[in-house]
């Protein structure tokens, strides 16, 4: 039987580059920002892309877009095929990848995500704080079965969405306002009420991990735990997906645990690490 992957996708639409800036950065340098969302649009794109198709996109004056990829092209973020003239991510982007990857928690997270597969049978996978309003997957472990939910290194999801946005929450300083705006902006298969999750977002405290029981991706379960920056701020996650299908609560509960466990664990390592590395 072939493996069949269910892609699970971040759900945020395209936004322009200066909607990309978000509300809550002080300073924007317009052609850092434009540049970034260029970066973010190839490295979605099904195929290399035009100018003019960019510029569409991301509502960029055509010769404005041209100057920063010519930009980008010359320091190897960018290529660029010369006889259609179509744009692609360059090949520096692997290095810059690696060398983030290497400050990441990938390393510290991997044994667990795998311990976690093997003993449930789920996808693991592991996320950090990409910027204010999102998160990314920085490490991640597939399920041997040969239906199996797919998660990409790299996938970037809004910071509040799923049982990881609950975590993100639980640990925020956000004005109640700002944060009731970006829920309202979250896309859900069955959104909750913004009261009952708040609610949820409490329990994490108390209990040190969070459940999405279908809101965010019809029929999945994901579990979520919060790893704590040195002033007590979300900085990473453990997370698992798993079919809701043929899960008891006993079974729920004990992966859940699992997940906690695994969060302590790599966050106590990511200390360690760092005390080491200040010596």
């Amino acid at each position: 039987m072939a493996d069949e992957n269910i892609p699970v996708h971040d759900t945020e639409p395209h936004a322009g580059a200066e909607e990309r800036a978000g509300p809550a950065r002080e300073v924007a340098v317009p052609a850092v920002v434009r540049a970034s969302a260029m970066l973010r649009l190839l490295s979605t794109a099904p195929a290399p892309l035009g100018v003019n198709q960019i510029a569409r996109e991301l509502d960029i004056i055509p010769s404005t877009c041209l100057h920063i990829l010519r930009a980008l092209t010359a320091e190897g973020l960018v290529a660029v095929d010369l006889a259609t003239k179509r744009y692609r991510l360059g090949l520096e982007i692997l290095n810059l990848a690696k060398a983030a990857l290497r400050s990441s928690i990938s390393d510290q997270a991997q044994p667990y995500l795998d311990e976690i597969v093997r003993k449930f049978m789920v996808t693991a996978f592991a996320v950090s704080i990409s910027e204010p309003e999102h998160y990314i997957v920085t490490a991640k472990s597939n399920s041997p079965h040969a239906i199996r939910l797919q998660v990409d290194l790299g996938s970037r999801f809004p910071a509040l969405v799923s049982a990881t946005g609950r975590c993100v929450a639980a640990y925020s300083h956000m004005q109640p306002r700002s944060m009731k705006a970006q829920f309202d902006r979250l896309r859900w298969h069955r959104a909750p009420s913004f009261e009952e999750w708040q609610e949820q977002v409490a329990q994490v405290r108390s209990q040190g991990y969070a459940i999405d029981d279908g809101n965010y991706i019809n029929g999945i379960y994901i579990v979520a735990a919060p790893i704590l920056g040195a002033e007590g701020e979300f900085r990473h996650a453990i997370v698992a997906l798993c079919v809701k299908a043929g899960w008891s609560e006993a079974q729920l509960q004990e992966l859940a645990e699992m997940v906690r466990g695994a969060a302590i664990q790599v966050g106590e390592g990511l200390r360690l690490s760092a005390k080491g590395t200040k010596k």
